[in-house]
This record gives C-alpha cells, sequence and structure tokens, in this order.
C-alpha cells in the first residue's frame, strides 16, 4: 500500500510540474494574467504534496522495516535505530533523489506563494523554469530511479544502512543542509534566467533573490564544515578534508555562490557586472548539477559516492541541456543587460571583488580539473590515476593567500577612486602585518605557513579596523557608547557587518588549517593493559577493554587515561588520578559490515588536539594497537567555520517581516 501511494503521489507530483510548465510557456506573451498566475501557483501546490506525500510514504516505510519496498530492504533492518531509519531517507540514490526534488517543492511553491501578485512580469519565467528543473528530478524518480520499487520476495530483515553513514549522528544533519544549499542555488538561478527569458528587467533579480542566496551559501557553509568534522570523528585517519572528489563536488558550487555574493554587491552599488553575475549563477547551478551526477553516477570511487546506477546518462543529458539552454538565453539578451558604467580605478572596492572573483573562480576551476583528470585518463586508456592532495594543496596555498590579500585590500578601499585616506589606511595595514610576520618569524615560524599567517592578519586588521572606524564615527555623531555604536553598524547595514564578520571566520579557519598542517605528531604502539606511550606533551595508558553490546551493534572501546607530560612511571598505576581525561576509541562491530568500523576519541583545547584510535585488539593477550595524534589548533577550524554560519545567517535574517 506504502509503495503504491508512494508512486502514485510522485505521478501526481509529474502531473503538476509538467502542467505548471506547460500552462506557463502557453501564456509567457500574457502579461498580468491573474488566471496564469493563479495556474502557477496551483501547480507548486500540487507538486509540493505530491511529493509530500511520497516523502511521507518513504519514511513510513522506513520506519515501519516495509521490506517489500527495494530502497527499505537495502537501507535498513531491524536493527537499526529509529534516527538512523529517518536518515535513510538520504542514505542511498534513490531517497536522496526524493530528498532533493522535495526541497525543490518547497521553495517553488515558497516563491509562488511569496511574490504573489508581485513581479508579474518576471515570477511566472520564474517559475517556468523552477517547474522544468523539478520536472527532470521527479521524472526521473519515475523512471530509471524508482524509490518505490518492490522486490519479487520479501526478505525478513534487511541490509542496513551503511556503517560509516550510521557511525555519527551528523548523518541527520550534514546531508540535508548540503541538499538546501545545492537546491536553494536553484532560486537565483531560476530568477537569472527567468530575467533572460521575460527581457523586463535588468537589476531586479538580483536583489530579490540576495537573501535566497545568502541562505543557500550559509546552507553549504554549514554542511562543508559538518562534513569535514564527521570526517574527523569517522574514519580515524585524524583528518578533515582529503580532497576527495564528493568533497570537491560540494565546495566548487560553494566557491562560485561565494564569488556571485561579492560581485553582486558591485552590480547592486555600481551597475556593473552584470553579464558576470547572470554567468556565475549559471555556472553554479550547473556545478550542484555536476556534482549530483558525480554523486550519483557511481563513476567515482569515493567514501560519499553511491554504487553504480542507470541514472548517469540521464543527468548528462539534462546537465547538457542546461548548459545549452542557458548559453543560448545569455547570448539572446545580452545587448539589454550589458553595463552602464566600467571601474574608475584599479585601487577600488569594485576592482578588488573582481578580483576575488576571479581567485575563486581559479579555485574552482582547479578542483574542477583536478577531479575530472582522473576519468578523462580512464575513459581515453583504461588506466586508473588518482590526483591527491599534494596536487591541490600546492595549487591552493598560493591563491588562499592572495585571496585574504584581496580581502584585506576591498575592505580598505572605498567604492569608486580610493583617495589619501585609504592609502593611509593601507600604510597601517602593511606596517601592522611586517611587524606580526617579524614577530612569528622570530618565534620560528617558516615558510608558507609564515606567508599565510600574515595573509590572515592582513585580513584580520582590516576587518576589525572597519568595525572600530564605524563605531568611533557613529559615536561621534549620536553620543551612543562604543558597544551600543558597534551593534548599531550592525542593526544598520547588515550586509557589509557580517560580512566582515564571516571574513574574520575564514581568517580563523585558515588559522587553524595552517597550524593543523605544521605541527602534527603521530604514533603507533602495541600497549598491554596497564602500559603507557607518550605523544607530543602527554602520556597515554592503556587501562583496559571493554565490550559494549548494542541493539545495532558490539561496541569493543579501549578506556585510555590521559595525563599531561611524558613520563612512563604511570604505567600500572592503579586507577586514574591525576588524569586529563578518559578518552574510549572503539571499534564498532555491525552485523551488516564485514570489518570494524574505528571510532576515534578526541580531546580538544584551544591549543590542540589529542586524537586516539583502536587500531586493533587482542582479547586473550589484554592488548591493543592504538594510534594517537597530536594536531595543533584544529578547533579553530570549527571555531571559525560556526563565525561563519553565524555570521550567513544573521545577514540573511529578515529585518522587518516580508
Amino acid at each position: 500500500m506504502m509503495a503504491m501511494l508512494g508512486f502514485l503521489s510522485l505521478m501526481l507530483a509529474v502531473g503538476c510540474a509538467a502542467g505548471g510548465l506547460v500552462t506557463l510557456l502557453a501564456g509567457h506573451r500574457l502579461r498580468h494574467d491573474p488566471a496564469r498566475a493563479a495556474w502557477g501557483r496551483a501547480a507548486a501546490a500540487g507538486l509540493f504534496a505530491g511529493v509530500t506525500l511520497a516523502v511521507v510514504m518513504m519514511e513510513a516505510a522506513l520506519i515501519g522495516f516495509d521490506f517489500s519496498i527495494r530502497y527499505v530492504a537495502a537501507n535498513v533492518n531491524r536493527a537499526t535505530p529509529l534516527l538512523f531509519r529517518v536518515a535513510g531517507l538520504w542514505g542511498a540514490l534513490e531517497g536522496s533523489i526524493l530528498l532533493w526534488a522535495w526541497i525543490l517543492a518547497a521553495l517553488t511553491l515558497l516563491v509562488a506563494v511569496k511574490y504573489r501578485g508581485r513581479h508579474p512580469d518576471l515570477i511566472p519565467s520564474v517559475l517556468t523554469v523552477l517547474f522544468g528543473i523539478a520536472l527532470f528530478f521527479v521524472g526521473v524518480m519515475v523512471g530509471p530511479a524508482n524509490p518505490f520499487a518492490r522486490l519479487p520476495v520479501v526478505p525478513p530483515d534487511g541490509r542496513g544502512l551503511n556503517p560509516l553513514l550510521q557511525n555519527h549522528l551528523l548523518m541527520a544533519i550534514h546531508p540535508p543542509l548540503l541538499y538546501v544549499g545545492y537546491v536553494g542555488l536553484s532560486i537565483p538561478y531560476a530568477f537569472a534566467m527567468g530575467t533572460l527569458l521575460s527581457g523586463q528587467h535588468r537589476d531586479e533579480w538580483m536583489t530579490l533573490t540576495r537573501r535566497w542566496t545568502l541562505v543557500a551559501w550559509t546552507s553549504l557553509t554549514a554542511g562543508l564544515l559538518l562534513g569535514a568534522r564527521w570526517s574527523y570523528d569517522v574514519l580515524g585517519w585524524g583528518g578533515y578534508w582529503a580532497w576527495d572528489p564528493v568533497e570537491n563536488a560540494a565546495f566548487m558550487p560553494w566557491l562560485v555562490a561565494t564569488a556571485f555574493i561579492h560581485s553582486s554587491m558591485v552590480q547592486e552599488r555600481r551597475r556593473l557586472l552584470r553579464i558576470w553575475n547572470v554567468s556565475l549563477v549559471i555556472l553554479a547551478f550547473l556545478l550542484t548539477i555536476f556534482g549530483t551526477f558525480l554523486t550519483r553516477s557511481g563513476i567515482l570511487a569515493s567514501v560519499h559516492s553511491f554504487t553504480q546506477s542507470l541514472i548517469g546518462p540521464v543527468f548528462v543529458a539534462f546537465l547538457g541541456l542546461v548548459m545549452v539552454a542557458s548559453l543560448l538565453a545569455l547570448l539572446a539578451r545580452l545587448p539589454q543587460i550589458r553595463d552602464e558604467g566600467w571601474l574608475d580605478s584599479p585601487l577600488s572596492r569594485e576592482a578588488m571583488m573582481l578580483l576575488n572573483n576571479v581567485v575563486l573562480l581559479t579555485m574552482a576551476f582547479t578542483i574542477f580539473v583536478g577531479t575530472i583528470f582522473p576519468l578523462i585518463v580512464e575513459a581515453a586508456t583504461g588506466a586508473k590515476v588518482t590526483v591527491g592532495p599534494p596536487f591541490f594543496n600546492r595549487l591552493f596555498v598560493p591563491l588562499g593567500i592572495v585571496l585574504l590579500m584581496v580581502m584585506g585590500l576591498g575592505t580598505a578601499l572605498r567604492w569608486g577612486r580610493s583617495g589619501a585616506e585609504e592609502m593611509r589606511k593601507l600604510g597601517w595595514l602593511i606596517g601592522i602585518t611586517l611587524l606580526t610576520v617579524t614577530a612569528l618569524g622570530f618565534a620560528g615560524i617558516r615558510g608558507a605557513g609564515l606567508v599565510a599567517l600574515g595573509a590572515v592578519c592582513f585580513v584580520t586588521v582590516a576587518q576589525v579596523g572597519e568595525y572600530v572606524r564605524g563605531a568611533l564615527a557613529r559615536r561621534a555623531a549620536t553620543s551612543e557608547s562604543f558597544p551600543v555604536a558597534l551593534r548599531s553598524l550592525f542593526a544598520l547595514n547588515r550586509q557589509r557587518y557580517y560580512g566582515y564578520l564571516t571574513h574574520l571566520g575564514l581568517a580563523i579557519v585558515i588559522t587553524g588549517i595552517v597550524g593543523s598542517q605544521s605541527g602534527r605528531i603521530e604514533v603507533q604502539r602495541q600497549l598491554l593493559v596497564g602500559q603507557a606511550m607518550q605523544v607530543g606533551g602527554y602520556t597515554l595508558r592503556l587501562d583496559g577493554l571493554v565490550a559494549l553490546p548494542g541493539a545495532d551493534k558490539l561496541v569493543v572501546a579501549a578506556p585510555v587515561a590521559v595525563f599531561s607530560g611524558n613520563s612512563t612511571a604511570l604505567a600500572g598505576s592503579p586507577g586514574s588520578p591525576g588524569a586529563l581525561d578518559i578518552l574510549r576509541p572503539s571499534e564498532n562491530f555491525y552485523r551488516q559490515a564485514r570489518t570494524p568500523v574505528p571510532t576515534p576519541a578526541v580531546r580538544s583545547t584551544w591549543r590542540q588536539d589529542l586524537y586516539v584510535v583502536l587500531m586493533a585488539f587482542d582479547p586473550a593477550a589484554q592488548s591493543a594497537v592504538l594510534r594517537a595524534v597530536v594536531t595543533p589548533l584544529v578547533s579553530w577550524i570549527w571555531v571559525g567555520g560556526t563565525i561563519m554560519v553565524i555570521a550567513g545567517v544573521l545577514a540573511g535574517w529578515p529585518s522587518h517581516p516580508t
């Protein structure tokens, strides 16, 4: 019953998406047509209702163990906890497409309702584009990726979720955030394409989509941050970013969306970069489709990728269609969307934002080449090659340094042509940065790390300087106290001052990355219970092996007492007096997996992380192999990323009801 209702609801969604698309296309020459607008809203409501019912049916099947449905049998079993049964919706191919379609349907309905009676020349074209995208994703589900496909024989139990996905609570948070970011970029794309199709607006679309873009960007930022944390907590290698192809697929649209957020301010302020901005929005959307293809076609060997499927060619065809249609629409409207002016000076804020865009797009292109090069080589020669972290790191370090310097310059310079005041600000910035670099050099920091931290100092001082100058100017004008004046800055210009806060968060993240890459210490040893080992400034003592049976897994944990300092005298000591912490790295044995899944234990401080992994154990000998890693400043990455997410949320938060 649930399978039948779910599939019929998808058919309803296909009918509504197709009906809305045909109706709006047929009436595209009519303007201010209330009947046409009403049909569009009704189709959006029907699309959302259909996909929502399908989601409800799938969740009911997952929670209720309906193993007659192939997707349920492949992704849960009777031991799967409730949380991971719910999260099983996005645990594999068909369910993840269903989640994508549901978010898209919700956003489509929100656009239809939010702009009811407003912008009648533009919104029908926007909805046309959204219906076209929705028709593809829902159509895929009634075809080659049907989540409600039935099994000929109902098994007594299911296979269960991939243990790597079931080993952390972030499974319930990280993928949906990425999907909201991915699908959210469909909205600025639809507004840009709607503008080109209607031919009525030049800059209005960009103003209307600012908040939509911020929501998508913030969600992508949070998704990338939590994905890095998930990797750090689950995979057991002590790192947070491996340049995995599917990590790259999510990072590329984030870079392009970041570029668009900056260049859209230039269009708003100076009426420049119109063609550039439309191109950026098209590129960001194309990269979300490309990333979806990489993840779901099965052509990648990745922790994140799904199994081989038949929908790869379908996604390639859709990607090609979207690319051709977008380029044709852009070329047809080029005369109407040309810029009205030009850059006044290379030493201006808009010039730095353009340079910022160039650097961000160079980063995205680097990732694109590094990701698809092995696929091209394998397709052409049959040989398997890999492009690993050394390639990306070698190129990203100088690009990142340049990006930070450009960010600092863009903050210090003014719109238009900068004058003597801006040159004085630059002088102070350069002077403080040189003093900081000199001090860091005396502290023993050398090479690229020293240059990178110098760039971090440059951008940090630039942002803080803007806060101080703005608050002092407001205090002089209003007699407010400095804290009140500073708070007023955020209330009066959210985009600007929360943007500076985002830059500060990024500076903290990069400081954490530089620190974690420059001072890592790793030790691996086999210990008997009671024996100790040293790593960094810690002594670790193995205090035992503990088996903890659970409903869905058997956990074998190794309590490890952590002491400050290096001393083997602690070996064999009873109890743990004076211990800084008790860590419990473990191996989790899931019945659907042949090999155990390690779960590291982490002790974080602002200065460094102690990361301990249980590599192997022998209950008979009461021994275990532990790998301990001490890495500086990792917590700065999570703190800085959290600041970026909070700043993005507050920058996009409505200041008044809309």
